[in-house]
């Protein structure tokens, strides 16, 4: 079971619709126009097709689809990595307003179109009336021969890309050579002259305080010589004056207390004053003018200057300056080594033909089994005698797909060599081919509900009938929905819906009906005879219902049916 319950408000000519579905093979089938494929058109929009204003029906302001699936266990990882909740059921629900603005959940929690096209693919696998124009594509061709095959294409895909980008960065190193070399060497020139000066992190700011050091040599003697003066003049001093307060204030400390912490202080000050003395005579002993070393900072400086006026960046700059240029000399230096480039490009091509040539070794192997499930396909269809075929021949050029140039060939008759399904002339024959293709590779994917839009359009007679029988195998295994105005096609549904339009003074809706027993006879005389059924086209849907009926494959507990 995969589709459960399909709900519909306000959706194109349906005003309101609930319907639960079943497992098995369900018909719908109705008059021209009465809207068979518009449960179709809605589940597609739940699940993600492009959406406009025109699905909203008139006069209302929006219109709001629910879809209700068994959660098949191989959807679950994709919900969990994508942050939904992965419960038995699978709810999704879609609505468009009249100006055409869409918003989606799945499973109560929002999503977007692209979301419920990813579910999509994984619940549903459907098939148009005009399927068979999708086989002329290249890219749908060898998606079917790929997914007989059991292979992916993503591998070859990413070794192509890889490929392609190394060919790239080889042509463009080729190419600009002239370029870069220029480049190169104006950048080797201007590194060789930061390397002569070779300037070292924080040197700039260690001249600049030795410099200004040196510039002002005298005065800062003048001043050591001047502050030991001050403080150690024989009577005027700052040490005599201090010595004598603190002399007073000791003599009179056994008085006042408080004169002894005054005169703790000055003892402090004493000695602070001393230590300052010391190293005023230390630094005059040591220091001296020294006009040439003051020349070598000058110099140094200059050059420092010099590079950095040159260059339009302040001095201390020049470190980080040059480390950068040497940078984007190794950078460089590996765009331009063309040796390099295309070793890597060597690698990655020999990497992406061993993809290639498995993907193609596959594909060739699968080939002729394709063509053979698909011609016996095609001998129960009315084709005896046809052939398919499909060719697989090596391309022009290597793509991202591989190597490999896919065409479905087909005969229509025996005797006929087969050309590419394009140029089949019979429009039955071309709904035929795409019908055998339809079923014979509906069974690849892992989709539990398959689709079938009228895709039994432009066949009759007996071959309907076997057109139906498959459809009806194909439900004992998978959920099977087909739109169909072929009442062999219907008789072997094990359940039919039939659509119906109904006309009203505020204007036209759409219901769906789950008919049974008299009700299908009727709908079944219908298809065969036109609207005013007589006791022979009645008597005949009997036979035909009697004749095809076939086991429902689950328990069937009724219809849960509200539509208005």
């Amino acid at each position: 079971m995969a589709l459960r319950r399909i709900t519909l408000r306000d959706f194109v000519i349906v005003q309101a619709l609930e319907l639960e579905l079943h497992p098995g093979f369900t018909v719908l089938t109705g008059e021209t126009g009465a809207g068979k494929s518009i449960l179709i058109d809605a589940l597609q929009l739940a699940l993600g097709a492009r959406s406009d204003a025109g699905v909203v029906r008139e006069g209302s302001p929006k219109t709001d689809i629910c879809a209700e699936f068994d959660c098949p266990a191989h959807v679950r990882p994709w919900l969990e990595d994508a942050g939904f909740d992965a419960d038995d059921v699978l709810l999704l629900r879609r609505t468009v307003d009249a100006q055409g603005k869409s918003r989606a959940w799945i499973n109560g929690t929002p999503a977007t179109a692209a979301q419920l096209r990813a579910l999509g693919d994984m619940l549903l696998d459907i098939h148009g009336q005009h399927a068979w124009q999708s086989l002329t594509r290249p890219e749908s061709v060898r998606g079917l021969l790929d997914a007989f095959a059991g292979v992916s294409t993503s591998d070859t895909a990413a070794r192509w890309s890889q490929w392609r980008a190394d060919q790239k960065a080889l042509q463009q190193a080729r190419s600009a050579q002239a370029t870069l070399q220029q480049e190169r060497e104006r950048l080797q020139w201007q590194i060789s002259e930061l390397e002569k000066l070779a300037p070292a992190p924080d040197e700039w700011d260690e001249l600049d305080a030795q410099h200004k050091r040196l510039s002002h040599a005298q005065a800062l003697l003048d001043g050591a010589d001047g502050a030991i003066r001050a403080l150690q003049e024989d009577d005027a001093g700052a040490l005599s004056a201090l010595t004598q307060a603190h002399a007073l204030l000791q003599a009179q400390e056994h008085i006042e207390p408080e004169f002894a912490n005054l005169a703790d202080i000055l003892a402090s000050s004493l000695a602070q004053a001393n230590d300052v003395v010391h190293s005023l005579h230390s630094y005059l002993r040591h220091a001296d003018i020294d006009p040439q070393r003051l020349a070598e900072l000058d110099a140094r400086m200059s050059l420092w200057m010099g590079l950095a006026r040159r260059y339009k960046r302040p001095p201390g700059d020049l470190p980080a300056l040059l480390q950068d240029w040497k940078t984007e000399m190794r950078e460089l230096d590996a765009a331009t080594d063309v040796e390099q480039l295309q070793a890597a490009e060597a690698t990655s091509a020999k990497a992406y033909q061993a993809a290639a040539r498995a993907l193609s070794l596959a594909r060739a192997k699968a080939a002729p089994k394709l063509s053979t499930a698909i011609t016996q396909a095609m001998q129960g269809l009315g084709m005896e005698g046809g052939k398919f075929e499909v060719s697989v021949t090596k391309a022009p050029e290597p793509a991202a797909h591989g190597i490999d140039d896919v065409v479905f060939l087909a005969a229509g008759h025996p005797g006929m060599s087969p050309k590419p399904i394009g140029k089949v002339a019979s429009g039955g024959e071309l709904s035929r081919i795409s019908l055998a293709i339809s079923v014979t590779t509906s069974e690849l994917g892992m989709a539990p509900t398959l689709i079938f839009d009228e895709v039994d359009s432009g066949v009759g007679g007996a071959v309907a009938e076997t057109v139906g029988r498959l459809m009806q195998q194909l439900g004992s295994d998978r959920q099977v929905l087909a739109v169909t105005h072929l009442p062999q096609v219907a008789a072997c549904a094990h359940h039919h819906l039939k659509v119906a339009k109904q006309k009203n003074p505020k204007g036209t809706t759409s219901t769906v009906l789950a008919v049974q027993a008299e009700q299908r006879v009727a709908e079944i005389a219908r298809m065969l005879g036109g609207e005013r059924s007589t006791q022979t086209t009645l008597a005949h849907a009997r036979e035909m219902l009697g004749h095809v009926a076939a086991p429902t494959p689950a328990k069937d507990n009724g219809w849960l049916l509200k539509s208005s």
